[in-house]
């Protein structure tokens, strides 16, 4: 058995850290992936009930209660509460952990919450009844979440819900392994995005949405500069099916309205939001994936700058963020490096287009090590549809290189993250070069505007290493597909040369009497 933790009502410095390394003792030998459903589906099953139950103690102290009062699904509403039933409250659940039919039971809860609230239709997870889920450690994991309050007032917030959230995501990405963090993207990292973008108000798209920390960090942007949340319009689309409910999930226990579809779904080959113009689009699109189906949507509207290779979708991603952006919108996304410099199946010559268009406003060269599962070096490119704007100074005929390979922490021995610091640093580097009256000036090694001009001349390669003056050896660094095409042509000439001695060879022994077929 688990030991009992004191109850969490506040946000103890670590405690999202002790809950981790109780829970992960209970899971056994079962898959991070599936293990992730579960502890995740109870702690929000455990917010919602409480949420429910400080509305159930204030509808009961209202002096003129009366019986029954507490069961008028119209005064939960009200509240902006999720109903929850009598037999999916947590008390309910605790009281049953130990027995076997435990995961029944929370599955007939799940059914029944979704049944009372309809915008939570297929999104909890309805696994527990399942023979392989350990109904011993089911009922000390519903013991030990029994242990924090997590939907009150109080815990709402302090945000220990959220913190638990995407502390317990940023684990499940460690602990998945290769591909386990395609729903998430390093806080750090989302947190420089939205920085650097600023949405304040309008429409916010990211066509990959993952567990919606995109999301998450927009509407903390907003309430930490004095705005208004309610200014913001959420519109996101996700492929994969468990993915997709997380999100959902995510925005739910946020209080945030999110237009996800209906389902979850391909953005390239379904597209839930096609005339969608967005303000802000911010996403970290799954790096170099070669099976997108490239090959069906050759004459697709999206690719207005050229057809991407079938074998690479970063410019698919590109241009579908373009294609989705409003004429003064601007977008900021994560890429392989590859993408800054790749010349193969037509990579270089979007590239260039989409320069000489004068959409790119701004690329970042990021540290290594900030994701849990992507080992390739990555970058942040910043998209603007109208750098003529009014709202900053006119830019369209340069670009900002910022190189902050050298920049974060080392907050495990596997892990990087950006500071504080290395966040505002950035940033401010960026909104002093675009602002009108900015007191912006290049920094060698760090950051340098330059000219479209330069980077035409530098064959329309974005790698800021090659513009900033770096001292920073990068193995990325240099083109890739250059590399490997020279490779390629060198070997090719030593195989001619092979190909040309082994006729000399046949030639001489042929002249001596000896004939090799």
């Amino acid at each position: 058995m688990v030991k009992q933790a004191k109850k969490q009502n506040s946000a103890d410095v670590g405690f999202e850290e002790t809950l981790w390394a109780a829970a992960d003792k209970m899971r056994n030998n079962m898959d991070p992936a599936e293990y992730k459903h579960v502890v995740l589906g109870l702690i929000f099953l455990k917010y919602i009930s409480d949420s429910f139950e400080e509305v159930v103690n204030k509808i009961k102290k209202d002096p003129e209660y009366y019986e029954g009062q507490e069961e008028d699904k119209d005064a939960y509403l009200a509240e902006n509460v999720f109903w929850v039933p009598q037999k999916a409250r947590w008390e309910y659940i605790k009281i049953n952990a130990k027995k076997p039919e435990i995961g029944k039971i929370i599955d007939d809860a799940m059914i029944s919450i979704e049944k009372d609230n309809p915008n939570l239709k297929g999104v909890l997870s309805k696994d527990y009844a399942k023979p392989d889920l350990d109904k011993a450690r089911l009922g000390e994991l519903i013991d030990l979440i029994s242990t924090i309050t997590v939907g009150d007032k109080a815990s709402r917030s302090k945000d220990i819900l959220g913190r638990i959230y995407e502390y317990f995501l940023g684990r499940f990405a460690g602990a998945e392994g290769k591909g386990g963090g395609e729903f998430f993207t390093p806080q750090s990292v989302v947190k420089l995005l939205v920085q650097m973008i600023e949405p304040f108000k309008g429409r916010v798209y990211d066509p990959c949405c993952g567990s919606g920390g995109m999301f998450v960090q927009s509407e903390k942007f907003v309430e930490a500069h004095g705005g208004n949340t309610a200014d913001l319009a959420i519109y996101g689309q996700e492929s994969n099916p468990t993915t997709w409910r997380l999100c959902k999930m995510n925005l739910a226990i946020r209080g945030i309205e999110g237009n996800l579809g209906a389902q979850n779904a391909d953005s390239f080959h379904n597209d839930l939001h096609k005339d969608l113009k967005a303000s802000y689009i911010l996403a970290n699109p799954p790096f170099n994936i070669s099976d997108w189906g490239g090959e069906r949507l050759k004459d697709d509207v999206r690719w207005k700058y050229g057809i991407p290779p079938a074998g690479n979708a970063n410019y698919a991603w590109i241009q579908h963020m373009i294609h989705h952006l409003d004429p003064n919108g601007i977008a900021g996304f994560v890429l392989a490096n590859g993408s800054l410099s790749s010349n193969t199946s037509g990579e270089g010559e979007i590239r260039k287009n989409l320069i000489k268009a004068g959409l790119v406003d701004c690329i970042v060269a990021m540290p290594t090590q900030l994701f849990y599962t992507v080992p390739i070096p990555v970058c942040l490119w910043f998209v603007s549809r109208d750098r003529y704007d009014h709202k900053f100074r006119n830019r369209h005929d340069e670009i900002l290189f910022i190189d902050a390979r050298k920049m974060g922490t080392m907050v495990t021995r596997k892990n990087r993250e950006l500071t504080e610091e290395d966040l505002n640093k950035i940033s401010g580097t960026y909104h002093a070069w675009r602002t009108i009256g900015g007191k912006y000036e290049d920094v060698k090694g760090f950051c340098r505007a330059s000219k479209i001009e330069e980077v035409e001349k530098n064959g329309f390669v974005l790698t800021p290493g090659r513009y900033v003056g770096s001292d920073y050896v990068d193995e990325d660094e240099g083109v890739f597909e250059d590399k490997m095409a020279n490779l390629t042509k060198e070997l090719s000439g030593q195989f001619e040369k092979s190909k040309e001695l082994e006729e000399r060879i046949k030639k001489n022994l042929k002249s001596i009497g000896f004939e090799i077929k």
